[in-house]
Order: C-alpha cells, then sequence, then structure tokens
C-alpha cells in the first residue's frame, strides 16, 4: 500500500460510482506485515510521504467521501507502543500471553491506554477530513487480567473496559458528530444495541460468501434491519470456500444491505467495470427501499433450501424490490412462484427485472392486489443464479 497505488484504486472506484473510499489495513506505523505496526498510530512516512492529504484530496476531486480503516484496541508485540509500555495489555502475571493474528487486547480499562486510544483517533479526526472509521476489532480476549489494581478490584475489569470503549466512542462522536463508525466485528460479538448506541452500521462476518451471505443476512433480519449490515461484493472464487460465482449474483446478494465493494478492482476486466457501474447506479435507485423499507421474508435460504426469496416495500408503498437467488436446478424443477406482499391492493404497479428474467407470460402492470394474490414467475434455471424485479406504483384506482 502507498499513496500512488491507493489513488490508483479511488480513479476506478470512482468511474462504477462510488461515494466513499475507505482506505485499509496497512497505512500506519511500521506496518510491513499483520506482525508489526498495531498500536503505532501515526501515517506511514515512507508510503504516504506528505501524510494522507494527497489522497484524501485526490478522493476529494473524484467526488468520494475518504474513510479510515483502525483497530486502536489492539497492539503487536513488535510495535513502538508495546516497546514502551508492554503492560499496557491484558495479562496474568507469570502466565504466558496468548497471541491471536499476532495481536494482543490493550487493557482500555487503564486510564492512561484510555487516554492514549483517544488522543489518537482524535488527532487523526481533527488534522484529516475523515468521514468514516471501520472500527476493526479481530480476536477474542484471553488471560483477562489487570494485575495493576487490587485482586478485589480485577473482576471489574470487563465492565471498566467497555465504559470506557463506549466513554471514547462518545466523545469523539460529540466532537466529530459528522464522522460515521462502523462497528466492524461480528465475529467479535460486537453487534448489540450497547454497541449500536454509539456506532451507525455493522459487520456481520467476514464470510463474503455471497451464497453464504443469504443465511447470514437472514439471520442478521431477524435482530436488526437492513441499513445496519454492511454487505460487500469481493472476490471470486470466495477465500472462505472457493466458491465461484458471477459477480451480478455477488451484487445482488450484498444490494440487499449497505452495499460495499471490498474486491481487488486491479484485476477487473473491462466488463467487469461495465456490469457493476450498472449495479451501483440500480442500487442508488433502491437503497431507500431496501435499508428503510419493511422487510418480508418469502422464502428463507435455511435448512437446505435450493432458493431464498425476500422484497423490500418502500414506506410509503410505492415501490418494491424482490431479491430471488437459486443454488441449483435440480430434475428440471422451476423456480417456486413468488407472491409479493405488502403491496397497496388498489395501487397499479408496474414490474421489471433489473436482473434476470421475468416468464415470458408476465404483465407489465397490474393492482397491487394481482400481484399478490397471483404471484409472477422468474427464470432462474442453472446454478447460483440470481434476479431482481422491482415493483414501482403508477396510480391509485
Amino acid at each position: 500500500m502507498d499513496e500512488s497505488g491507493q489513488e490508483v484504486l479511488a480513479q476506478k472506484a470512482a468511474s462504477i460510482g462510488v461515494e466513499r473510499f475507505v482506505m485499509d489495513d496497512g497505512w500506519f506505523g511500521q506496518r510491513k506485515n499483520d506482525q508489526a505496526g498495531l498500536g503505532d498510530w501515526y501515517v506511514n512516512p515512507i508510503k504516504f510521504p506528505h501524510g494522507l492529504k494527497p489522497l484524501i484530496d485526490k478522493v476529494h476531486f473524484l467526488k468520494m467521501d475518504f474513510g479510515l480503516w483502525v483497530e486502536p484496541e489492539m497492539v503487536n508485540q513488535d510495535s513502538d507502543l508495546y516497546r514502551a509500555h508492554p503492560d499496557w495489555v491484558l495479562n496474568f502475571p507469570g502466565r504466558p500471553q496468548t497471541e491471536e493474528r499476532h495481536q494482543r487486547v490493550l487493557n482500555l480499562a487503564r486510564p492512561d491506554v484510555r487516554t492514549y486510544v483517544y488522543g489518537l483517533l482524535d488527532k487523526l479526526l481533527s488534522t484529516y477530513d475523515i468521514k468514516f472509521l471501520k472500527w476493526d476489532y479481530n480476536r477474542n480476549w484471553s488471560e483477562p487480567g489487570w494485575p495493576a489494581v487490587a485482586p478485589e478490584d480485577q473482576k471489574k475489569l470487563y465492565v471498566a473496559y467497555m465504559q470506557s470503549l463506549y466513554g471514547i466512542l462518545q466523545e469523539l462522536r460529540a466532537k466529530h458528530p459528522k464522522v460515521e463508525i462502523e462497528s466492524c466485528s461480528g465475529g467479535g460479538a460486537r453487534v448489540d444495541l450497547g454497541i449500536l448506541h454509539y456506532t451507525d452500521e455493522v459487520w456481520p462476518s467476514d464470510n463474503t460468501d455471497p451464497f453464504d451471505r443469504l443465511s447470514i443476512q437472514s439471520g442478521f433480519s431477524y435482530a436488526y434491519p437492513p441499513g445496519l449490515m454492511m454487505a460487500w461484493v469481493t472476490d471470486s472464487p470466495n477465500w472462505v470456500n472457493h466458491r465461484s460465482t458471477s459477480l451480478e449474483y455477488r451484487f445482488l446478494s450484498a444490494m440487499q444491505g449497505g452495499l460495499g465493494i471490498g474486491a481487488n478492482l486491479n484485476k477487473w476486466t473491462r466488463e467487469d467495470f461495465q456490469i457493476a457501474e450498472k449495479m451501483v447506479a440500480q442500487y442508488k435507485q433502491i437503497r431507500d427501499t431496501v435499508q428503510g423499507g419493511a422487510l418480508y421474508r418469502l422464502i428463507s435460504p435455511l435448512d437446505g433450501s435450493e432458493s431464498s426469496v425476500t422484497e423490500s416495500v418502500s414506506t410509503d408503498g410505492r415501490q418494491a424490490l424482490v431479491f430471488a437467488f437459486l443454488h441449483s436446478s435440480q430434475m428440471g424443477h422451476v423456480f417456486p412462484r413468488i407472491y409479493p406482499r405488502g403491496l397497496n391492493e388498489q395501487a397499479t404497479y408496474r414490474v421489471q427485472a433489473i436482473h434476470g428474467q421475468l416468464a415470458s407470460q408476465t404483465s407489465a402492470s397490474a393492482s397491487g392486489a394481482f400481484w399478490m394474490q397471483n404471484g409472477f414467475d422468474v427464470d432462474l434455471r442453472g446454478d447460483f443464479q440470481a434476479a431482481a424485479i422491482t415493483f414501482q406504483e403508477e396510480g391509485v384506482q
């Protein structure tokens, strides 16, 4: 990662309609790999010799906001912070300190650690025009000891740690009210109402396989609205299971939440960029309905289902989106008929496929009552196929 490489990626992202460019892990300290640099939250002077401002200016010129990845609760042993303050990590005296991902956990319950973490983040947000923090948390605790306090106070560690975390977030939000913060730790159990009091959205899972995500997103939706759920388009084959899926399938899976793109654009073809530009433009036309509308789970992806169908209906009932997914065709069976819900029975809705094919006999428009009572068919065949259908109100009879 360096300034010129990030500028190239920003240019490519802007070309497909991206609105926020977020620079991920690698920009800080002596972060030459994942074994060094965590805890040293200064801009790497070799990768970014003039700081982050030139890159941020470029991102703004491309009409995008700038965001930054941070993991302020963690530290690498190979860091200036750890060398100066090895006692700042959670530990039990005389016991080995377990590492995961080459990381140890800072004891945020300590006032000096809390002051340090708030100070470094406040300095970043005060120095640079940053509109978004992707706040990561990549490992669970081990050896949760606090030897600096009396034994009777050590059991207060868990509560004191979270109080400090919430305090930092609260102070940052008060001083930098325009900054959006993502709790990027579904796997670390940071998807809860406590953290959501201070953050704007969450990251449900590092598993970005678009088929697996149908089940993950379905489960998430029983507790939280889609507008809180970040969903990314990533590379194929997917790193989790080496499954290959089309770019369109990956987009439609991610378009059921807050759409993001985490694929390597340097490896995309011209056709990939054309597809992505079209899908991003379509998402902008429907995202208010997807993120803030009523969600109907028409066919569940769970329990080995070959099909998955969700529907989102806008708050005023004038627009509805249906996302349909097929795992695999078997024995020539047709995709189940889809019966939308939540439409205005008296209104007339025009139906259109923004991706995939409606059955040839489908009416161009009909009443909400007709669609809900009679349903409609999509032509999905093969493996890992998807369709997206819009219903747009034309008028009320």
